[in-house]
C-alpha cells in the first residue's frame, strides 16, 4: 500500500506514523543519540516516569506513546502500527480508532506506574521510565482479536483469529523473555483495547439484528451486511431512485473497492416499497443508542483512568509526607 493509499484509507494511522517519525527526527537533530538515548533526554521529550507522571505531569501518559527509545524501537512499533492500523482504522472509524489508541496507551502507562509504585512500596523495585506506542498498538491488536472472534468482516473477509492470537502471543512472550520490556504497559493496553472492542462488537451485532428485522430478505441481507465495516451505520433513508436490485455502480470506486455505506443504503432502498417502512417507523432511536455505545464505554474508561491516576497520586503524596 502506497503512502497516498494509506492516507486515503487510514488517515489517522498515517498521521500517527508521521508523528512518531517526526518526533524522532527532532530528537536526533537536537543531539539525542539515535540508538541509545540518555535518561535525561527521554525525560525531556516526555517519557513516562513514575515520579513525574504520577506527580504533576500526567500529560506524560500520552506524550510517552509518541516517543521511542532508539531507532529499532521506532521501526518495530512503526511497522506494527502500519500493519494493524490499515485494518483497524477503516473498521472502527478514524475518530474511534484514535480514541482507542490513546486510551490503550494511557491504560498501559497507568498499569506500568501502578506496578512500579507497588514494587517500590514492597521494596522489590525502583523507579524507571517507559516510552513507545506499543501499549496503544497492543490495544489495537486486542481490538482486532475481538473483531475476529465476533466474525466482523473487513471488505468481506473475516480476520484470521489464529494468526492474530499468534502475533499477540509472540509479543507477550517476547516481552517476558527479554529484559527491559514494559510488560505491564503491553498488558494494560491490550486489556483496555479488549474492553473497548467488546462495546464495538456488541453494538455491531445489535445493529445487524435491527437491520435484519426490518428487511424482507434477511438471509440475503445478512450476507451483504457482513461485508460492511463495523464503523458504518445502517441507513434509514428510502431514496426511490435506487433501482438496482443488488448494488449501484456508485458502490465501487475506480479501484473496484467496496463502499459498505452506499451498499447498505442501496439494498435497503431496493425493498422500500415492499417493506412499507416510513422514515418515522424505522427504529432510528435503537440504532442511535447502539452507535453511541462505544463512545459511552470510552467515556467511562476515561473517567476510570482519571480516578486511577488520582488514587496513585494521593498514595505517593501520603508516603512522601510519612517520610518527611
Amino acid at each position: 500500500m502506497t503512502i497516498q493509499q494509506l492516507l486515503k484509507t487510514a488517515p489517522v494511522t498515517t498521521l500517527l506514523l508521521a508523528s512518531f517519525i517526526g518526533l524522532f527526527i527532532m530528537q536526533v537533530l537536537t543531539g539525542v543519540d539515535a540508538n541509545n538515548p540518555s535518561t535525561e533526554a527521554l525525560l525531556k521529550w516526555g517519557a513516562n516516569a513514575l515520579p513525574f507522571t504520577m506527580g504533576d505531569e500526567p500529560w506524560r501518559l500520552v506524550s510517552s506513546a509518541f516517543l521511542h527509545i532508539g531507532l529499532m524501537h521506532l521501526l518495530f512499533n512503526g511497522f506494527a502500527m502500519y500493519f494493524f492500523g490499515q485494518i483497524a482504522e477503516p473498521m472502527f472509524g478514524s475518530a474511534k480508532f484514535l480514541a482507542l489508541f490513546l486510551l490503550a496507551a494511557i491504560g498501559g502507562n497507568l498499569l506500568n506506574n501502578y506496578v512500579t509504585w507497588h514494587s517500590i512500596v514492597e521494596g522489590t523495585g525502583q523507579p524507571g521510565l517507559s516510552a513507545g506506542a506499543s501499549g496503544g498498538i497492543m490495544g489495537i491488536g486486542a481490538a482486532l482479536l475481538i473483531a475476529a472472534l465476533f466474525k466482523i468482516s473487513v471488505n468481506g473477509m473475516v480476520l484470521n483469529l489464529k494468526s492474530l492470537i499468534f502475533i499477540m502471543g509472540i509479543n507477550l512472550v517476547y516481552g517476558f523473555a527479554v529484559p527491559g520490556i514494559d510488560n505491564a504497559g503491553h498488558i494494560g493496553g491490550a486489556v483496555t483495547g479488549l474492553v473497548i472492542a467488546l462495546a464495538f462488537a456488541v453494538a455491531y451485532r445489535q445493529r445487524m439484528t435491527i437491520a435484519l428485522q426490518n428487511t424482507p430478505n434477511p438471509a440475503t441481507y445478512e450476507d451483504r451486511y457482513r461485508t460492511t465495516y463495523i464503523n458504518f451505520p445502517v441507513s434509514s433513508d428510502t431514496d426511490s431512485s435506487a433501482n438496482n436490485e443488488h448494488f449501484n455502480n456508485a458502490d465501487f470506486d475506480n479501484n473496484s473497492s467496496f463502499h459498505p455505506d452506499s451498499a447498505v443504503k442501496s439494498h435497503l432502498n431496493t425493498h422500500a416499497n415492499h417493506s412499507h417502512l416510513s422514515e418515522q417507523e424505522t427504529p432510528t432511536k435503537s440504532i442511535l443508542i447502539w452507535q453511541l455505545l462505544p463512545w459511552l464505554m470510552m467515556l467511562l474508561i476515561s473517567i476510570g483512568f482519571i480516578w486511577w491516576w488520582q488514587d496513585i497520586h494521593d498514595q505517593i503524596l501520603q508516603v512522601l509526607k510519612t517520610i518527611e
